[in-house]
């Protein structure tokens, strides 16, 4: 089956606040991936998130997404890009004053649904997709963490998007509930919708392999094969972790080869630690 390019950005530029935060950006994305996107606080990461659903303006290049050209785009015809795209995000924004089926049925209604019992019917497919169909009665602050953020990826998911853009989703859960989101995450992945991930945690992709995109110095690259993900001081010694061939692996070296380290003498390094 051919996939779908979903998304196509070519020399695109992009601004936040009247700051050039990404510069000549390339970008191809198909139908069914699993994308991680990587990077330091402040590389871009939620800037690029926000310009596919057009929370930023695309001042320079080509944008294309799910067949609109961003550029172009008028207000009106917005809202019907955002159906197409799950947003979500790392403070879950729940509507604090109604219950999880009284959230999801005020996203149903604003964006044209009106019959109560095929809303009813999507809110309940929904939640049993998330695993929280006997939730739908809990105020939010009766929910966990992770519970709360199962109910925004089945707000993400109550149009049946083509994509979803998830920014830091595991940020304020613990280890192993993020785990279980990420694998809930991919799970939606396999059934056809792509995501996009931004996170700062690669521990992922061994369990959940997908492309992994890097900003990095007002640049956006792929990663393709050997990349340093965390350096971290032990007395003299630098561990240092690379993600190579979609495993994260942990070595140990001098300060000097460190410094000298290029991909492929990283290369080498690895195999003879692996």
């Amino acid at each position: 089956m051919e996939k779908k390019l979903l998304i196509k950005y070519v020399d695109v530029d992009i601004c936040q606040q009247d700051v050039l935060v990404l510069e000549n950006v390339q970008l191809e994305v198909h139908s069914g991936e699993f994308i991680y996107l990587i990077g330091k606080v402040g590389s871009g990461k939620s800037t690029l998130l926000k310009s596919i659903y057009r929370e930023l303006p695309i001042l320079e290049g080509v944008a294309g997404v799910l067949g609109y050209d961003l550029r172009a785009l008028k207000n009106n015809d917005l809202p019907f890009l955002r159906r197409k795209i799950g947003i979500i995000f790392q403070d879950f924004q729940l509507l604090t004053d109604r219950t999880v089926d009284g959230n999801l049925d005020f996203v149903l209604r604003a964006t044209g649904w009106k019959d109560k019992e095929a809303i009813a019917e999507q809110i309940l497919n929904v939640l049993t997709q998330v695993g929280m169909a006997h939730k739908g009665n809990k105020m939010p602050h009766q929910l966990s963490g992770g519970e709360q953020q199962r109910i925004v990826i089945a707000r993400a998911l109550l149009n049946s998007p083509e994509m979803i853009l998830a920014d830091e989703p595991t940020g304020n859960l613990d280890p192993e509930t993020g785990n279980e989101l990420v694998e809930l995450l991919y799970n939606i992945r396999q059934s056809g919708t792509t995501v996009i991930m931004a996170t700062h945690n690669l521990s992922w992709v061994e369990k959940f392999p997908g492309r992994v995109i890097r900003c990095e110095n007002d640049k956006l690259r792929e990663v393709t094969n050997v990349v340093t993900i965390e350096k971290t001081v032990i007395e003299d010694a630098i561990i240092t972790e690379f993600l190579v061939d979609n495993k994260v692996v942990s070595v140990e070296l001098t300060e000097d080869k460190e410094q000298d380290a290029n991909v492929e003498l990283n290369k080498e390094i690895l195999e003879e630690k692996k």
